[in-house]
Protein backbone atom coordinates (compact mmCIF):
# COMPACT_ATOMS: atom_id res chain seq x y z
CA UNK A 1 0.00 0.00 0.00
CA UNK A 2 0.98 3.24 -1.24
CA UNK A 3 0.66 6.63 0.76
CA UNK A 4 1.49 9.89 -1.44
CA UNK A 5 0.08 13.47 -0.74
CA UNK A 6 -1.89 16.05 -3.22
CA UNK A 7 -3.57 19.25 -2.64
CA UNK A 8 -6.94 19.84 -3.69
CA UNK A 9 -9.01 23.16 -4.11
CA UNK A 10 -12.99 22.78 -4.13
CA UNK A 11 -15.61 25.25 -4.17
CA UNK A 12 -18.42 25.35 -2.19
CA UNK A 13 -20.96 27.07 -0.29
CA UNK A 14 -22.03 27.00 3.32
CA UNK A 15 -24.58 29.42 5.15
CA UNK A 16 -22.59 31.25 8.23
CA UNK A 17 -24.62 33.02 10.90
CA UNK A 18 -22.56 36.70 11.94
CA UNK A 19 -22.78 37.58 15.09
CA UNK A 20 -24.68 40.62 14.25
CA UNK A 21 -27.60 38.56 12.20
CA UNK A 22 -27.73 36.17 15.70
CA UNK A 23 -28.41 39.75 18.00
CA UNK A 24 -31.06 40.18 14.99
CA UNK A 25 -32.82 37.14 15.55
CA UNK A 26 -32.38 36.73 19.48
CA UNK A 27 -33.84 40.29 19.37
CA UNK A 28 -37.09 38.96 17.83
CA UNK A 29 -38.35 36.13 19.92
CA UNK A 30 -37.49 38.05 23.02
CA UNK A 31 -40.20 39.58 25.15
CA UNK A 32 -40.61 43.11 26.10
CA UNK A 33 -39.39 42.72 29.76
CA UNK A 34 -36.24 40.75 28.67
CA UNK A 35 -35.77 43.18 25.84
CA UNK A 36 -35.68 46.10 27.98
CA UNK A 37 -32.97 44.12 30.28
CA UNK A 38 -31.05 43.66 27.23
CA UNK A 39 -30.63 46.71 25.91
CA UNK A 40 -29.84 48.18 29.34
CA UNK A 41 -26.62 46.17 29.62
CA UNK A 42 -25.89 47.31 25.82
CA UNK A 43 -26.18 50.76 27.01
CA UNK A 44 -24.13 50.12 30.11
CA UNK A 45 -21.67 48.02 28.03
CA UNK A 46 -21.76 50.87 24.89
CA UNK A 47 -20.35 54.18 25.52
CA UNK A 48 -21.80 55.36 22.06
CA UNK A 49 -25.02 54.28 23.41
CA UNK A 50 -27.60 56.18 25.14
CA UNK A 51 -31.39 56.13 25.95
CA UNK A 52 -33.59 58.73 24.21
CA UNK A 53 -36.27 60.78 25.78
CA UNK A 54 -40.14 59.72 24.99
CA UNK A 55 -41.78 61.07 21.53
CA UNK A 56 -44.57 60.31 20.37
CA UNK A 57 -44.34 61.54 16.97
CA UNK A 58 -43.13 58.24 15.81
CA UNK A 59 -45.57 55.44 15.84
CA UNK A 60 -46.11 52.38 13.49
CA UNK A 61 -49.84 52.22 12.68
CA UNK A 62 -51.21 49.60 10.39
CA UNK A 63 -55.21 49.68 9.59
CA UNK A 64 -56.40 46.53 7.65
CA UNK A 65 -59.80 46.58 6.02
CA UNK A 66 -61.21 43.74 7.51
CA UNK A 67 -63.86 43.59 4.06
CA UNK A 68 -61.47 44.20 1.48
CA UNK A 69 -58.37 42.79 2.89
CA UNK A 70 -56.72 46.52 2.91
CA UNK A 71 -53.74 47.35 4.73
CA UNK A 72 -51.82 50.28 5.22
CA UNK A 73 -48.33 51.31 6.96
CA UNK A 74 -48.22 54.81 8.06
CA UNK A 75 -45.16 56.38 9.78
CA UNK A 76 -46.56 59.17 11.84
CA UNK A 77 -45.02 62.33 11.27
CA UNK A 78 -43.35 61.47 8.02
CA UNK A 79 -45.98 62.09 6.02
CA UNK A 80 -44.89 58.82 3.54
CA UNK A 81 -47.10 55.65 3.20
CA UNK A 82 -45.37 52.62 2.21
CA UNK A 83 -47.58 49.41 2.20
CA UNK A 84 -46.56 46.36 4.29
CA UNK A 85 -45.08 44.46 1.19
CA UNK A 86 -42.25 46.76 1.16
CA UNK A 87 -38.83 46.50 2.53
CA UNK A 88 -38.50 46.46 5.79
CA UNK A 89 -34.59 47.21 6.45
CA UNK A 90 -34.36 50.13 8.50
CA UNK A 91 -33.01 53.56 7.23
CA UNK A 92 -29.37 54.92 7.55
CA UNK A 93 -30.44 57.07 10.10
CA UNK A 94 -28.73 55.58 13.48
CA UNK A 95 -31.71 56.64 15.24
CA UNK A 96 -34.57 54.05 16.40
CA UNK A 97 -37.03 57.24 17.02
CA UNK A 98 -37.30 59.47 15.03
CA UNK A 99 -36.65 62.76 16.31
CA UNK A 100 -35.08 62.08 19.03
CA UNK A 101 -30.98 62.14 17.65
CA UNK A 102 -28.29 63.19 19.14
CA UNK A 103 -28.43 66.69 16.98
CA UNK A 104 -32.50 67.15 17.87
CA UNK A 105 -31.53 66.02 21.60
CA UNK A 106 -28.66 68.62 22.28
CA UNK A 107 -28.92 72.50 21.49
CA UNK A 108 -26.93 73.86 19.54
CA UNK A 109 -24.57 75.83 22.03
CA UNK A 110 -24.46 72.81 24.21
CA UNK A 111 -20.93 71.21 25.64
CA UNK A 112 -20.29 67.64 23.96
CA UNK A 113 -19.29 64.57 25.52
CA UNK A 114 -20.90 62.88 28.31
CA UNK A 115 -20.27 65.27 31.31
CA UNK A 116 -22.31 67.79 28.94
CA UNK A 117 -25.76 65.86 30.21
CA UNK A 118 -24.78 63.73 33.24
CA UNK A 119 -25.91 65.07 36.89
CA UNK A 120 -23.69 64.18 39.44
CA UNK A 121 -25.60 65.42 42.24
CA UNK A 122 -26.74 62.23 43.16
CA UNK A 123 -23.46 59.93 42.30
CA UNK A 124 -23.13 57.86 44.85
CA UNK A 125 -26.20 58.26 46.91
CA UNK A 126 -28.01 55.47 45.72
CA UNK A 127 -30.97 58.50 45.26
CA UNK A 128 -32.61 58.35 42.15
CA UNK A 129 -33.46 62.14 42.51
CA UNK A 130 -37.11 63.93 43.02
CA UNK A 131 -38.19 60.18 42.01
CA UNK A 132 -36.99 58.81 45.15
CA UNK A 133 -39.87 57.23 47.78
CA UNK A 134 -38.41 57.28 50.89
CA UNK A 135 -41.15 56.32 52.38
CA UNK A 136 -41.59 53.30 50.48
CA UNK A 137 -38.09 51.77 51.69
CA UNK A 138 -39.07 51.75 55.01
CA UNK A 139 -42.14 49.38 54.80
CA UNK A 140 -42.13 46.29 52.60
CA UNK A 141 -44.69 43.08 53.07
CA UNK A 142 -43.16 40.21 54.91
CA UNK A 143 -42.37 37.23 53.84
CA UNK A 144 -43.99 33.61 54.61
CA UNK A 145 -39.65 32.65 55.49
CA UNK A 146 -39.44 36.19 57.64
CA UNK A 147 -42.16 35.77 59.61
CA UNK A 148 -41.01 31.64 60.56
CA UNK A 149 -37.89 33.14 61.42
CA UNK A 150 -39.67 35.31 63.95
CA UNK A 151 -42.04 32.91 65.43
CA UNK A 152 -37.96 30.44 65.59
CA UNK A 153 -36.47 33.47 67.57
CA UNK A 154 -39.29 32.80 70.28
CA UNK A 155 -39.56 28.91 70.10
CA UNK A 156 -37.32 28.21 72.77
CA UNK A 157 -35.66 25.84 71.07
CA UNK A 158 -31.44 24.82 71.99
CA UNK A 159 -29.14 26.02 69.50
CA UNK A 160 -28.91 22.85 67.94
CA UNK A 161 -32.26 22.70 67.19
CA UNK A 162 -32.55 25.86 66.04
CA UNK A 163 -29.81 25.06 62.87
CA UNK A 164 -32.21 22.09 61.67
CA UNK A 165 -35.30 24.04 62.30
CA UNK A 166 -33.70 27.35 60.13
CA UNK A 167 -32.87 24.70 57.41
CA UNK A 168 -36.43 23.59 57.71
CA UNK A 169 -37.80 26.54 56.75
CA UNK A 170 -35.56 27.95 54.08
CA UNK A 171 -36.70 24.19 52.35
CA UNK A 172 -40.48 25.52 52.54
CA UNK A 173 -41.89 26.35 49.60
CA UNK A 174 -44.19 29.62 48.74
CA UNK A 175 -46.88 27.52 49.60
CA UNK A 176 -46.38 26.76 52.94
CA UNK A 177 -45.45 22.92 52.39
CA UNK A 178 -41.98 21.85 53.59
CA UNK A 179 -41.33 18.70 51.36
CA UNK A 180 -38.26 16.95 52.89
CA UNK A 181 -36.11 14.17 53.82
CA UNK A 182 -35.21 13.37 57.14
CA UNK A 183 -32.34 11.42 56.08
CA UNK A 184 -31.52 13.88 53.74
CA UNK A 185 -31.47 16.83 56.04
CA UNK A 186 -30.19 14.46 59.34
CA UNK A 187 -27.53 13.36 56.82
CA UNK A 188 -26.72 17.02 55.77
CA UNK A 189 -26.96 18.76 59.30
CA UNK A 190 -25.00 15.63 60.82
CA UNK A 191 -28.23 14.77 62.89
CA UNK A 192 -30.71 12.45 64.02
CA UNK A 193 -33.76 12.09 61.55
CA UNK A 194 -35.43 11.29 64.39
CA UNK A 195 -34.59 14.64 66.15
CA UNK A 196 -35.34 16.54 62.74
CA UNK A 197 -39.08 14.99 62.40
CA UNK A 198 -38.93 15.77 65.98
CA UNK A 199 -38.23 19.94 65.55
CA UNK A 200 -40.38 19.49 62.50
CA UNK A 201 -43.43 18.91 64.83
CA UNK A 202 -42.55 22.23 66.83
CA UNK A 203 -42.30 24.05 63.56
CA UNK A 204 -45.69 22.81 62.05
CA UNK A 205 -47.25 24.52 65.34
CA UNK A 206 -46.10 28.13 63.72
CA UNK A 207 -48.60 30.13 62.98
CA UNK A 208 -50.39 30.01 59.86
CA UNK A 209 -51.81 26.76 61.23
CA UNK A 210 -50.69 24.39 58.59
CA UNK A 211 -47.19 25.53 57.88
CA UNK A 212 -44.65 23.02 56.92
CA UNK A 213 -46.58 20.39 56.27
CA UNK A 214 -45.14 17.50 53.89
CA UNK A 215 -48.31 17.08 51.93
CA UNK A 216 -52.01 18.15 51.27
CA UNK A 217 -53.57 15.48 53.77
CA UNK A 218 -51.10 16.76 57.11
CA UNK A 219 -51.46 20.46 55.99
CA UNK A 220 -55.20 19.82 56.26
CA UNK A 221 -55.01 17.21 59.40
CA UNK A 222 -53.18 19.73 61.44
CA UNK A 223 -56.28 22.87 60.97
CA UNK A 224 -58.72 20.02 61.79
CA UNK A 225 -56.60 19.17 64.43
CA UNK A 226 -56.53 22.49 66.05
CA UNK A 227 -60.53 23.46 65.72
CA UNK A 228 -60.47 19.49 67.90
CA UNK A 229 -62.25 17.84 64.76
CA UNK A 230 -59.99 15.33 63.62
CA UNK A 231 -61.86 12.16 64.44
CA UNK A 232 -61.27 8.71 62.94
CA UNK A 233 -64.02 9.62 60.28
CA UNK A 234 -62.45 12.65 59.56
CA UNK A 235 -58.76 10.65 59.38
CA UNK A 236 -60.41 7.98 56.97
CA UNK A 237 -61.67 10.93 54.50
CA UNK A 238 -58.43 12.81 54.50
CA UNK A 239 -56.56 9.96 53.47
CA UNK A 240 -59.05 9.21 50.41
CA UNK A 241 -58.69 12.34 48.75
CA UNK A 242 -58.86 10.97 45.63
CA UNK A 243 -62.79 10.11 46.38
CA UNK A 244 -63.60 13.70 47.46
CA UNK A 245 -62.43 15.52 44.12
CA UNK A 246 -64.59 12.35 42.43
CA UNK A 247 -67.19 13.18 45.10
CA UNK A 248 -67.73 9.60 45.87
CA UNK A 249 -70.00 10.25 48.29
CA UNK A 250 -71.35 6.07 48.63
CA UNK A 251 -67.51 5.13 48.60
CA UNK A 252 -66.42 7.70 50.81
CA UNK A 253 -69.71 6.87 53.44
CA UNK A 254 -68.60 3.14 53.66
CA UNK A 255 -64.96 3.97 54.24
CA UNK A 256 -65.72 6.30 56.71
CA UNK A 257 -68.52 4.79 58.53
CA UNK A 258 -70.74 7.30 58.59
CA UNK A 259 -74.15 8.31 56.70
CA UNK A 260 -74.25 10.64 53.55
CA UNK A 261 -75.21 13.04 55.53
CA UNK A 262 -71.89 13.07 57.17
CA UNK A 263 -69.88 12.97 54.32
CA UNK A 264 -71.56 16.22 53.38
CA UNK A 265 -70.79 17.72 56.18
CA UNK A 266 -66.90 16.66 56.19
CA UNK A 267 -66.99 17.94 52.84
CA UNK A 268 -68.45 21.20 53.84
CA UNK A 269 -65.74 21.56 56.50
CA UNK A 270 -63.23 21.10 54.20
CA UNK A 271 -63.88 24.04 51.61
CA UNK A 272 -63.17 25.73 55.11
CA UNK A 273 -59.65 24.60 55.09
CA UNK A 274 -56.64 26.63 53.49
CA UNK A 275 -54.74 24.20 51.14
CA UNK A 276 -51.81 27.10 51.14
CA UNK A 277 -51.54 28.02 54.03
CA UNK A 278 -48.24 30.34 52.59
CA UNK A 279 -50.61 32.06 50.12
CA UNK A 280 -51.51 35.06 52.70
CA UNK A 281 -47.80 36.13 52.86
CA UNK A 282 -45.88 38.27 49.97
CA UNK A 283 -43.59 35.94 47.47
CA UNK A 284 -42.06 37.32 44.42
CA UNK A 285 -42.90 40.15 43.01
CA UNK A 286 -45.43 39.43 40.18
CA UNK A 287 -44.94 41.70 36.81
CA UNK A 288 -47.68 41.76 34.74
CA UNK A 289 -48.03 41.51 31.00
CA UNK A 290 -47.93 44.90 29.18
CA UNK A 291 -49.31 44.11 25.20
CA UNK A 292 -46.84 44.11 22.29
CA UNK A 293 -50.06 45.08 20.18
CA UNK A 294 -53.15 47.10 20.28
CA UNK A 295 -55.70 46.39 18.40
CA UNK A 296 -58.83 48.46 18.06
CA UNK A 297 -61.83 48.76 15.69
CA UNK A 298 -62.54 51.94 13.91
CA UNK A 299 -65.66 53.63 13.01
CA UNK A 300 -65.72 52.37 9.55
CA UNK A 301 -65.37 48.91 10.43
CA UNK A 302 -61.45 48.92 10.05
CA UNK A 303 -59.25 47.36 12.75
CA UNK A 304 -56.26 49.72 13.77
CA UNK A 305 -52.87 47.90 14.37
CA UNK A 306 -50.47 49.74 16.38
CA UNK A 307 -47.39 49.16 18.42
CA UNK A 308 -47.00 49.87 21.81
CA UNK A 309 -44.71 52.63 22.35
CA UNK A 310 -44.21 51.88 26.01
CA UNK A 311 -42.42 48.75 25.87
CA UNK A 312 -40.29 50.19 22.55
CA UNK A 313 -36.80 50.90 24.74
CA UNK A 314 -35.86 54.35 22.97
CA UNK A 315 -32.44 54.43 22.51
CA UNK A 316 -30.12 56.21 19.89
CA UNK A 317 -26.64 56.84 19.14
CA UNK A 318 -24.58 59.74 20.25
CA UNK A 319 -22.92 60.60 16.91
CA UNK A 320 -21.65 64.18 18.58
CA UNK A 321 -19.51 62.51 21.21
CA UNK A 322 -18.26 59.56 18.47
CA UNK A 323 -16.83 62.68 16.28
CA UNK A 324 -14.93 63.76 19.40
CA UNK A 325 -14.04 60.59 20.69
CA UNK A 326 -12.63 59.36 16.59
CA UNK A 327 -10.63 63.08 16.46
CA UNK A 328 -8.76 62.30 19.46
CA UNK A 329 -5.32 60.55 19.09
CA UNK A 330 -5.64 56.75 20.23
CA UNK A 331 -3.50 53.46 20.30
CA UNK A 332 -4.73 51.14 17.38
CA UNK A 333 -6.71 48.78 20.04
CA UNK A 334 -8.53 52.14 21.45
CA UNK A 335 -9.86 52.63 17.21
CA UNK A 336 -10.47 49.17 17.37
CA UNK A 337 -12.76 49.90 20.43
CA UNK A 338 -14.27 52.80 19.66
CA UNK A 339 -15.27 51.27 15.85
CA UNK A 340 -16.70 47.91 17.08
CA UNK A 341 -19.02 50.26 19.75
CA UNK A 342 -20.12 52.54 16.48
CA UNK A 343 -21.05 49.23 14.50
CA UNK A 344 -22.13 47.88 17.02
CA UNK A 345 -24.76 50.49 18.19
CA UNK A 346 -25.62 51.63 14.19
CA UNK A 347 -26.86 47.34 14.14
CA UNK A 348 -28.67 47.34 17.40
CA UNK A 349 -30.16 50.84 16.39
CA UNK A 350 -30.75 48.75 12.93
CA UNK A 351 -32.25 45.34 14.75
CA UNK A 352 -34.81 47.31 17.24
CA UNK A 353 -36.33 48.90 14.10
CA UNK A 354 -36.56 46.00 11.97
CA UNK A 355 -37.98 43.93 15.23
CA UNK A 356 -40.77 46.62 15.49
CA UNK A 357 -42.26 46.34 11.94
CA UNK A 358 -41.64 42.92 11.86
CA UNK A 359 -43.82 42.43 15.15
CA UNK A 360 -46.30 44.73 13.53
CA UNK A 361 -46.33 42.86 9.73
CA UNK A 362 -47.05 39.72 11.56
CA UNK A 363 -49.83 41.01 14.05
CA UNK A 364 -51.31 42.84 11.13
CA UNK A 365 -51.85 39.69 9.34
CA UNK A 366 -52.92 37.77 12.21
CA UNK A 367 -55.99 40.41 12.53
CA UNK A 368 -56.61 40.23 8.99
CA UNK A 369 -56.85 36.18 9.34
CA UNK A 370 -59.02 36.12 12.51
CA UNK A 371 -61.02 39.22 11.57
CA UNK A 372 -63.97 37.03 12.47
CA UNK A 373 -62.68 36.78 15.70
CA UNK A 374 -62.16 40.22 16.60
CA UNK A 375 -66.02 41.05 14.89
CA UNK A 376 -68.11 38.30 16.47
CA UNK A 377 -65.92 36.08 19.60
CA UNK A 378 -64.32 33.06 20.17
CA UNK A 379 -66.89 31.06 18.24
CA UNK A 380 -65.33 32.12 14.83
CA UNK A 381 -61.45 32.01 15.41
CA UNK A 382 -60.04 30.16 12.18
CA UNK A 383 -58.02 27.47 11.96
CA UNK A 384 -54.11 29.50 11.18
CA UNK A 385 -51.15 28.36 11.06
CA UNK A 386 -47.24 29.56 11.48
CA UNK A 387 -46.96 28.74 7.51
CA UNK A 388 -49.95 30.32 5.86
CA UNK A 389 -49.22 33.74 7.59
CA UNK A 390 -45.62 33.15 7.06
CA UNK A 391 -46.62 32.89 2.94
CA UNK A 392 -48.98 36.18 2.73
CA UNK A 393 -45.76 38.63 4.30
CA UNK A 394 -43.10 36.94 2.70
CA UNK A 395 -41.31 35.52 5.52
CA UNK A 396 -40.15 32.31 7.21
CA UNK A 397 -42.02 30.39 9.34
CA UNK A 398 -39.18 30.38 12.07
CA UNK A 399 -39.48 33.87 11.79
CA UNK A 400 -43.08 34.45 12.49
CA UNK A 401 -42.88 31.65 15.07
CA UNK A 402 -39.91 33.75 16.79
CA UNK A 403 -42.06 36.53 16.56
CA UNK A 404 -44.85 35.06 17.87
CA UNK A 405 -43.16 33.60 21.19
CA UNK A 406 -43.86 35.86 24.45
CA UNK A 407 -45.59 38.45 22.63
CA UNK A 408 -49.07 39.91 23.85
CA UNK A 409 -51.95 41.48 21.91
CA UNK A 410 -54.44 43.49 23.68
CA UNK A 411 -58.01 43.87 21.61
CA UNK A 412 -61.46 44.60 22.79
CA UNK A 413 -62.23 41.13 23.62
CA UNK A 414 -59.31 41.03 26.11
CA UNK A 415 -55.38 40.48 26.36
CA UNK A 416 -54.45 37.43 24.07
CA UNK A 417 -50.67 36.35 23.06
CA UNK A 418 -50.01 35.87 19.98
CA UNK A 419 -49.75 32.28 19.66
CA UNK A 420 -53.31 32.48 21.07
CA UNK A 421 -54.49 32.65 17.42
CA UNK A 422 -52.96 30.06 15.58
CA UNK A 423 -54.92 26.82 16.05
CA UNK A 424 -55.26 23.11 14.24
CA UNK A 425 -57.88 22.46 12.04
CA UNK A 426 -60.95 20.03 13.11
CA UNK A 427 -62.74 19.03 9.60
CA UNK A 428 -66.16 20.05 9.13
CA UNK A 429 -68.83 17.37 8.11
CA UNK A 430 -69.89 17.19 4.46
CA UNK A 431 -66.31 18.99 3.49
CA UNK A 432 -67.11 22.35 4.82
CA UNK A 433 -65.06 24.76 6.39
CA UNK A 434 -63.16 23.39 8.90
CA UNK A 435 -63.16 24.81 12.33
CA UNK A 436 -60.62 25.78 14.55
CA UNK A 437 -59.82 23.73 17.33
CA UNK A 438 -60.02 26.85 20.11
CA UNK A 439 -63.22 27.55 18.68
CA UNK A 440 -64.86 23.74 18.73
CA UNK A 441 -62.90 23.76 22.71
CA UNK A 442 -65.24 26.98 23.70
CA UNK A 443 -68.21 25.73 22.24
CA UNK A 444 -67.57 22.22 24.42
CA UNK A 445 -66.92 24.56 27.56
CA UNK A 446 -70.35 26.67 26.50
CA UNK A 447 -72.30 23.39 26.32
CA UNK A 448 -71.07 21.61 29.54
CA UNK A 449 -71.93 25.22 31.48
CA UNK A 450 -75.59 25.01 29.83
CA UNK A 451 -76.42 21.50 30.80
CA UNK A 452 -78.27 22.69 33.98
CA UNK A 453 -79.56 19.20 35.69
CA UNK A 454 -79.32 17.53 32.26
CA UNK A 455 -75.62 16.35 32.16
CA UNK A 456 -74.01 15.82 28.89
CA UNK A 457 -72.24 12.57 28.55
CA UNK A 458 -68.81 13.28 25.82
CA UNK A 459 -71.10 10.83 23.33
CA UNK A 460 -73.85 13.45 23.75
CA UNK A 461 -71.67 16.20 23.13
CA UNK A 462 -70.40 14.76 19.89
CA UNK A 463 -73.60 14.26 18.55
CA UNK A 464 -74.45 18.18 19.33
CA UNK A 465 -70.90 18.94 18.06
CA UNK A 466 -72.49 17.04 14.56
CA UNK A 467 -75.15 18.74 14.29
CA UNK A 468 -73.38 22.30 14.12
CA UNK A 469 -71.25 20.35 11.13
CA UNK A 470 -68.28 19.81 13.16
CA UNK A 471 -66.46 16.10 13.14
CA UNK A 472 -65.15 15.30 16.18
CA UNK A 473 -64.20 12.04 17.83
CA UNK A 474 -65.03 11.21 21.34
CA UNK A 475 -61.81 10.78 22.57
CA UNK A 476 -60.90 14.48 21.13
CA UNK A 477 -64.12 15.88 23.13
CA UNK A 478 -62.94 14.06 25.97
CA UNK A 479 -59.03 15.73 25.59
CA UNK A 480 -60.58 18.69 25.20
CA UNK A 481 -63.01 19.06 28.04
CA UNK A 482 -60.11 17.93 30.54
CA UNK A 483 -57.62 20.57 29.36
CA UNK A 484 -60.04 23.14 30.13
CA UNK A 485 -60.15 21.32 33.80
CA UNK A 486 -63.98 19.99 33.67
CA UNK A 487 -64.43 16.73 35.40
CA UNK A 488 -66.73 13.81 33.55
CA UNK A 489 -70.30 13.73 32.97
CA UNK A 490 -70.18 11.24 36.44
CA UNK A 491 -68.06 13.41 38.33
CA UNK A 492 -70.46 16.47 37.43
CA UNK A 493 -73.52 13.99 38.12
CA UNK A 494 -71.95 13.58 41.85
CA UNK A 495 -71.49 17.04 41.99
CA UNK A 496 -75.22 18.24 41.23
CA UNK A 497 -76.26 15.68 43.88
CA UNK A 498 -74.20 16.69 46.11
CA UNK A 499 -75.08 20.72 46.02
Amino acid sequence: MAFNQRLDLRQGQSLVMTPQLQQAIKLLQLSNIELAEFVAEEIERNPLLERGESNDNSEFEVSPDKAAGREELALDGSGGHETARDAVDASDSDMYEAGTGSDEARPANAQSGPSASTDWSTAGTGRGGEDFDFEGSLTSEKSLHEHLHEQLNMSGLSQADRLIAARLIDETDEAGYCKVDFDEVGKLLGADPANVAAVLDVCQGFDPTGVMARDLTECLALQLIERDRYDPAMQAFLANLDKVAKHDIKGLAEICGVDKDDVMDMMAELRTLSPRPGAGFSGETTIAVAPDVFVREMPNGMFAVELNSETLPRVLMDKAYYAEVSALPMREKEKEFISECAANATWLLKSLDQRARTILKVASEIVRQQDAFFAHGVAHLRPLNLKQVADAIDMHESTVSRVTSNKYMSTPRGLFELKYFFSAAIPATGGGEAHSAEAVRHRIKQLIDEEGAKILSDDKIVEILTEFGIEIARRTVAKYRESLGIPSSVQRRRMLKAS
